[in-house]
C-alpha cells in the first residue's frame, strides 16, 4: 500500500505538468509549437511568454497548491469533510483587505498595497477562529460554526463597502471571484516563500495530524497535547490561504476538493496526503485557468476575461452535486 501511495504521488507530478503546459500554452495568442519556441528563444515573443505567460502560470501552480494545503489541515483538525478556506473567515478576511484598501484609494489601491492588505485581513480573519479555538479547546464543531459566522461577518463587511462606494465593483471583481489575470513575478514572489514553508511544516507534523484527524480522546491517550497542535494547524492553514488569496482571489472550491481527491488516491496518512492535495490544488487551478482562457478567446472578449474562480465554482457546483446524488443512492439502495 505505501508502494502505491509513492506512485500516485509520484503521477501527480507529470499530470501537474501537463495542467501548467496548457496553461501556458493555450494562454498564449501564439500557437503551442510556437509558444516552445518563444520559451527558448529571444526576442520580443520571449519576453512576452517569460514576463507575463510563466508567472502567470507558477503563481497558479503555487495558489492552488497552498489553498490544497490549507484545506488538507482544516478537514483534519476540524474533523469535518466539508472543511475549506472558505469557512475560517480566512478567505473573506483577505477579500475584505483588499477591498478596503481599493476604497482607501490613492497609493493603497495600488497592487502591491491591496496585496498586502488581502494578506493582513486573511490573517486577522483566521486570527479570530485561531483566537476562538483556544478557547474552545477540542470542539471541532463549534470551530466550524464559528468559522461560517466569522465568513458571513467578514463577507458582510465587503457588501458593506462596494454598495457604499458601488464604483469599486469592477475593480475588485478578481478579488471576489478569483482570477489570474495580469500575474507577474512581482505576485509569485511573496507567495512561493509561504508555500515551501505550510508544505515542509505540514509534513513536519504529520504524525500529529493522523491523531488529530482520529478525535481528541485518542489524541489525549498518546499524550498528544490536542490544543497546540490544533492551533498550529489551523495558523498554517491560514498562512496558506492568506497568501493564495492575496495571490488569486477568492478562488472557490479548490481548498475543498483538492483534499478529496488526493485522499483517493493516496490515502488518509497526511505525510503523502499533504504534498498530494498540494499537488492537486496546483494542477486544478492550472487547469481552470487554461479553461477560462481557452473560453474567453472562443468567445472573443479578451478585454474581459472569464475569472478562473468562475470556472472552479462551476465545477466544484458539478462534483457536489453528483457526489450528493451518489450519496442519496446509497442511502436509498436504489436510483430515482
Amino acid at each position: 500500500m505505501t508502494r502505491w501511495r509513492r506512485s500516485a504521488l509520484l503521477l501527480l507530478v507529470p499530470a501537474v505538468a501537463v495542467c501548467a503546459l496548457a496553461q501556458l500554452a493555450i494562454g498564449s495568442s501564439l500557437s503551442p509549437m510556437d509558444t516552445a519556441i518563444a520559451l527558448f528563444g529571444t526576442g520580443h515573443e520571449h519576453s512576452v511568454i517569460v514576463e507575463l505567460r510563466v508567472p502567470r502560470v507558477l503563481v497558479a501552480l503555487c495558489a492552488g497548491a497552498c489553498l490544497g494545503v490549507a484545506g488538507t489541515l482544516l478537514q483534519c483538525v476540524l474533523r469535518n469533510p466539508l472543511a475549506a478556506p472558505e469557512i475560517t473567515g480566512v478567505g473573506s478576511g483577505a477579500v475584505l483587505g483588499a477591498v478596503g484598501a481599493s476604497a482607501a484609494g490613492g497609493i493603497a489601491a495600488t497592487a502591491p498595497f491591496m496585496a498586502a492588505a488581502a494578506l493582513v485581513g486573511g490573517v486577522v480573519g483566521g486570527g479570530v477562529l485561531w483566537v476562538l479555538a483556544a478557547r474552545f479547546g477540542g470542539d471541532a464543531m463549534r470551530l466550524a460554526v464559528v468559522g461560517v459566522v466569522v465568513s458571513a461577518v467578514l463577507a458582510g463587511l465587503t457588501l458593506v463597502l462596494l454598495t457604499a462606494r458601488p464604483q469599486l465593483a469592477g475593480a475588485v471583481t478578481r478579488w471576489l471571484l478569483g482570477s489570474l489575470a495580469g500575474r507577474t513575478w512581482e505576485h509569485l514572489a511573496p507567495l512561493w516563500p509561504v508555500l515551501a514553508v505550510v508544505l515542509v511544516a505540514s509534513v513536519a507534523i504529520a504524525g500529529a495530524l493522523d491523531v488529530l484527524a482520529v478525535d481528541d480522546d485518542h489524541a489525549l491517550a498518546v499524550g498528544l497535547a490536542v490544543t497546540p497542535w490544533r492551533n498550529a494547524a489551523l495558523a498554517l492553514a491560514a498562512l496558506a490561504t492568506s497568501a493564495a488569496v492575496a495571490a488569486v482571489g477568492a478562488t472557490a472550491f479548490i481548498g475543498l476538493l483538492a483534499p478529496h481527491a488526493a485522499r483517493r488516491l493516496t490515502g488518509a496518512t497526511h505525510r503523502h496526503l499533504v504534498p498530494a492535495s498540494a499537488l492537486t490544488g496546483a494542477g486544478a487551478l492550472a487547469l481552470a485557468d487554461a479553461v477560462a482562457q481557452l473560453v474567453t478567446s472562443a468567445a472573443g472578449r479578451a478585454e474581459a476575461g472569464l475569472p478562473a474562480g468562475a470556472v472552479t465554482a462551476l465545477a466544484g457546483a458539478v462534483v457536489l452535486i453528483a457526489l450528493a446524488r451518489r450519496g442519496s443512492t446509497s442511502i436509498t439502495g436504489g436510483t430515482t
